[in-house]
């Protein structure tokens, strides 16, 4: 049996996945709320394999390892770390004290199919922008998890998360608000 893949992203409405150093908005465009961490920490509360490419996987990494007390951690954060993780890097030789992180070089597409084919459990990636795009044209992303926050940041606005992705059909799988502002939609990718 083939496992599951989810890319779940964090997007503003504008597309954005990130936003410029130095631009106010603070983490989640300070919109999380009660409902969404909650949510989250759900999602994160099944058996799971985290799927990265190198530049995502080490700022999750530092900022999970930086000595933050874990008290003051998003709950889902927390259990993140806690889950074995595929690293898909040619650059990387540590796995930056993530306790469960195995590194493998070598064509994504291939690494992830044979992942697909051997994991006992779902697979999820979290952000991992090129990876992902790259992925999901090779028709290997069984759900795409957006996660839109109500804002605009066309100023500070960095990351497209889909600039350069193919041309896809979307069906929705399900949508949900949370917080009585935030959205978040799942949906199953094919090439159009």
């Amino acid at each position: 049996m083939t496992a599951v893949y989810t890319w779940d992203v964090f997007s503003t409405l504008d597309g954005y996945g990130s936003y410029s150093e130095g631009a106010d908005w603070g983490g989640y465009w300070s919109k999380q709320g009660p409902e969404l961490l909650k949510h989250r920490a759900a999602l994160f509360a099944t058996e799971q394999r985290m799927v990265f490419g190198a530049t995502t996987f080490r700022e999750t990494a530092q900022i999970m390892s930086s000595g933050i007390d874990p008290n003051t951690l998003d709950e889902w954060n927390v259990r993140t770390m806690r889950m074995p993780a595929t690293v898909v890097s040619s650059t990387l030789q540590d796995t930056l004290g993530w306790p469960d992180a195995t590194i493998v070089s070598g064509d994504a597409v291939d690494i992830v199919a044979r992942l697909k084919q051997e994991s006992d459990v779902p697979l999820r990636s979290q952000a991992s922008l090129s990876l992902n795009r790259t992925l999901m044209a090779a028709g290997l992303v069984d759900r795409l998890q957006v996660t839109i926050f109500p804002v605009i940041s066309g100023r500070t606005g960095t990351s497209p998360i889909l600039a350069g992705a193919g041309d896809f059909d979307l069906e929705l799988l399900e949508s949900r608000t949370l917080d009585g502002h935030t959205q978040e939609l799942v949906y199953r990718p094919s090439l159009h």
